[in-house]
């Protein structure tokens, strides 16, 4: 198994349509073949200035490189991902 996370800051105002309209269209993400568990989370800590986070869990390697090149996730990152946040941080897990 393999937990996909990003944590992330928008370029938008906090509370604005465009920040809610990105979280809706990001859903679309959960439809991607192989994509288990997906979660839109909102950041609390103060340790870090990100904002939100998505997780999400694919069963194995292969299903995680399907996800990546999987054409709504390119469309998504290009269209949207690239030129709306402002900074990220990526990690990804497998169990001990």
């Amino acid at each position: 198994m393999i937990r996909h996370t990003v944590a992330f800051r928008l370029k938008h105002a906090a509370g604005s349509a465009e920040e809610a309209r990105f979280l809706r269209d990001a859903l679309a993400l959960k439809e991607i073949p192989g994509v288990r568990n997906f979660e839109q989370l909102r950041q609390t800590s103060s340790k870090n200035d990100f904002t939100f986070g998505f997780s999400m869990e694919f069963d194995d390697q292969s299903g995680y490189d399907a996800y990546n090149v999987h054409p709504d996730h390119v469309a998504f990152v290009r269209d949207r991902w690239v030129p709306e946040v402002e900074s990220f941080l990526e990690i990804d897990y497998t169990h001990l």
